[in-house]
């Protein structure tokens, strides 16, 4: 196994992270309420069904994005 081959995946996987970190935060921002109170607090199912949806759409972007 090649080492650069190692830390060029490393590298590429902590990228595809932040930017879907970067992603959910504005997916964040654009909600008019706080996601995390409804969430958690008020279990709201159908919100975390939508969210967890984006989550997978803003996660599939990235990875054909970096493949």
């Amino acid at each position: 196994m090649d080492i650069a081959i190692l830390i060029n995946s490393v590298i590429y996987a902590l990228l595809g992270i932040v930017i879907f970190v970067a992603g959910f935060i504005i997916v964040d921002k654009l909600t008019p309420y706080d996601l995390w109170k409804q969430l958690i607090e008020e279990k709201n199912l159908a919100l975390a069904i939508v969210i967890a949806a984006a989550a997978l759409g803003i996660c599939q972007i990235i990875a054909a994005a970096i493949h």
